[in-house]
């Protein structure tokens, strides 16, 4: 067993502190994984707060870990001590169902492991995540990270990178295509950079006029302010693709009326209420609506390796373990550019 210094929630109406406890062993194709870097998610605070009900206490969070392996088991054969690493948002699955055998384990049919917050698939030993010390993950579910780039701001890559890439890649962006993405936050930023990468015309849909400066930093080529009716009015039947980025409640009429024919909005952000969608805006020009979660095991590494090639890191602010309650309070505020991530060292301390 390996003892681990962590901070966790004790409850949903308590406050990240301080918190110890025991790694199992590492196995014969398990890697232990001193966590350098670990990116603060908006999911976390969701479950930190058992907004989506389903909270086991004491709780852990962390999903977007990098760090560096420090212990390998008896056959492990992707990885070496010393290798840097990543861990996503899940650490195992069935490996069994259709789902996993094509490499899509996210949505595994008996349901992946989640990196905190889930059980083991022993169904009793509870998962803790990245904000600690250490991990230990079977070497199938690790990630191998490039040495080129900047660690701290690589650990979103884990989560809001993966979220924003693989959608993309799913419909098929590419040079010639006209992309919106609606909200500036972890996700958009991300959003914007890949497609703007994968050769897009990259439009920012926005509420807010102070995003326009950052959005075209950012890669985006247009700028379109939701509140102003003209301007929503000239991009009317215009994308090929819209990427909806938001989790707080809204609805998809506006967006919808923006695809060309055959477009397609896909849904990344979460709402907590549903939005009706009257039939005749998808049937009037054939246009559609679907999901996406994160990213396989394959996919997430092809991410991370395109990211290495075309030097795509995400936006950060770097903090301490201790300022992680103030840091849940500015998410809720959107005070952030647009990740933050804990530095693990100053839990170490």
């Amino acid at each position: 067993m390996s003892n681990t210094k962590a901070f966790a929630a004790q409850s949903a109406t308590t406050p990240l502190a301080p918190f110890g406890f025991d790694r199992r062993e590492v196995g014969a194709h398990d890697v232990q994984i001193e966590i350098l870097y670990c990116g603060v998610c908006h999911s976390d605070i969701h479950q930190v707060k058992n907004e989506w009900g389903n909270s086991i206490f004491p709780m852990v969070p962390g999903h977007e870990i990098v760090g560096r392996i420090i212990k390998t088991g008896d056959h492990v054969k992707k990885f070496a001590i010393g290798d840097l690493a990543g861990v996503g948002c899940f650490v195992d699955s069935c490996r069994e169902c259709p789902q996993c055998k094509a490499g899509l384990e996210q949505y595994c049919d008996v349901g992946m492991v989640g990196t905190y917050n889930g059980y083991e698939k022993d169904g009793k030993t509870v998962t803790y995540g990245g904000y600690s010390t250490n991990i230990v993950v079977d070497e199938n579910y690790v990630l191998r990270v490039s040495e080129k780039l900047p660690l701290d701001a690589v650990a979103p890559l884990l989560c809001a990178g993966i979220t924003t890439y693989s959608p993309l890649r799913h419909v098929g962006v590419k040079k010639g295509h006209k992309v919106a993405v609606v909200g500036l936050g972890g996700l958009g930023h991300m959003a914007v950079k890949f497609a703007a990468s994968f050769g897009a015309e990259v439009t920012m849909l926005s509420s807010s006029p102070s995003k326009e400066v950052d959005a075209k930093k950012l890669g985006a080529h247009h700028f379109v302010l939701t509140s102003d009716a003209k301007q929503l009015s000239k991009v009317k039947n215009h994308f090929d693709v819209i990427l909806n980025t938001v989790s707080a409640p809204h609805e998809y009429v506006t967006y919808l009326d923006l695809l060309t024919t055959n477009g397609t909005m896909i849904v990344v952000g979460a709402p907590p209420k549903p939005s009706e969608v009257p039939a005749f805006n998808l049937i009037m020009k054939r246009r559609s609506i679907i999901g996406s979660l994160i990213g396989g095991i394959a996919e997430t590494q092809e991410m991370l390796d395109y990211c290495a090639e075309h030097n795509i890191v995400s936006d950060v602010e770097v903090i301490d373990i201790s300022y992680i309650n103030e840091a849940y309070e500015r998410m809720l505020k959107n005070d952030v550019k647009y990740r933050f991530v804990i530095d693990i060292a100053s839990l170490k301390n």
